[in-house]
């Protein structure tokens, strides 16, 4: 087995979970942390990222010892009968997800091509089935593979902007002010996006000893949330009217004049719609799974489909700014209490016991 598939698939598989919508395009970026401005803004980063590996590790170490690939079995094992209550709020995190990620994949498609912005929910529904149609391994590869195309592109955006923009990025750490949170926005995003990781327990096959499964954990947390850092940093230039903008890196892109530029960042970043629907859909294919053997192929992409359709008239109703402002902030305590906590006590207790 590859050190690849050992210690940075599963942090590649846990970034295409949260990249999609929101993340993508910066606009969860502006809600939760540059809101807070530029100094606290990397503060609360920091804190969601510890709290991301932290999760992390002992999810993937407690899959691993219980072979718990999908997450049925895995909040059976942790919250026993009271597990039904992750199922309910992981059906609601679904479709918010996929709302937010639906209405910004149409908002993309048509600004590079200029169609209608049904045409690009249509086809990211498509796609979302065909990947899903085929099962774990095409999973893996796709996530794994558009995950490092998304670094190369993030990056790419990066150096350009600091190029053009060093001052006003090291100017804008003078305009944090008062009365901001050193951590209660890292907290909630850590909440809502670690709450949706057990969708992600099937690359856990790969994991075959405790220190495999510990160290990938604590790396999926750092992989999840460098892209952020560099989406992050590249706002900073335009701070503080980016904070307005419905889908943020657009402002940087068309200040950077690079049109070409543009429309390649613009086709990442509707991959990473794909790559979320994607891995939110998958988990719950394996979820029913594992009480019914038998589902077929074309069962996997029919779920995924019809679960992506009714969370996009979700999104047209509500309209992006407004899922990730109410329906983010409502949902995240719900995973605190009935997956968070519970991971980081019954959990640990749990990994200690079994030595």
């Amino acid at each position: 087995m590859s050190l690849f598939n050992k210690y940075l698939l599963p942090g590649f598989i846990f970034q295409s979970l949260i990249i999609g919508g929101g993340y993508g395009t910066g606009r969860e970026l502006v809600e939760f942390f540059l809101s807070e401005g530029p100094v606290y803004g990397l503060v609360n980063m920091a804190v969601a990222t510890i709290i991301w590996s932290l999760v992390l590790a002992v999810c993937f170490e407690f899959s691993r010892i219980g072979s718990h690939f999908e997450y049925r079995s895995f909040l059976k094992d942790l919250l026993g009968k009271s597990w039904i209550a992750y199922e309910y709020l992981y059906l609601v995190g679904l479709v918010l997800v996929v709302s937010v990620m639906g209405s910004a994949s149409g908002e993309i498609f048509s600004e590079i091509f200029g169609v209608k912005e049904i045409v690009g929910v249509v086809i990211m529904m498509a796609l979302v089935g065909l990947i899903v149609f085929y099962g774990t391994q095409l999973v893996e590869k796709v996530l794994s593979v558009w995950s490092i195309i998304l670094y190369a592109a993030f990056i790419t955006m990066f150096i350009v902007v600091f190029k053009i923009f060093n001052n006003e990025i090291g100017e804008a750490f003078s305009l944090q002010s008062d009365g901001k949170s050193w951590a209660m926005g890292g907290i909630k995003y850590a909440a809502y996006n670690i709450g949706l990781a057990p969708a992600i327990l099937f690359c856990v096959r790969h994991l075959k000893t405790r220190k495999e499964a510990i160290v990938s954990g604590l790396l999926a947390g750092v992989i999840g949330m460098i892209p952020a850092l560099i989406m992050f940093l590249a706002m900073l230039s335009q701070y503080p009217e980016i904070i307005s903008e419905t889908v943020p890196v657009n402002l940087i892109l068309d200040k950077i004049g690079w049109s070409q530029f543009k429309i390649i960042f613009q086709v990442v970043l509707f991959g990473t719609f794909i790559e979320t629907g994607v891995g939110l859909i998958h988990g719950f294919n394996e979820r029913i799974l594992s009480v019914n053997k038998n589902l077929k192929d074309h069962w996997r992409a029919l779920i995924g489909i019809a679960l992506l359709v009714g969370s996009i008239f979700i999104a047209n109703a509500v309209g992006l700014i407004g899922l990730i402002a109410k329906g983010y902030g409502a949902i995240t305590w719900g995973y605190w209490i009935i997956f968070v906590i519970p991971v980081l006590t019954i959990g640990v207790r749990r990994l200690i016991r079994n030595g």
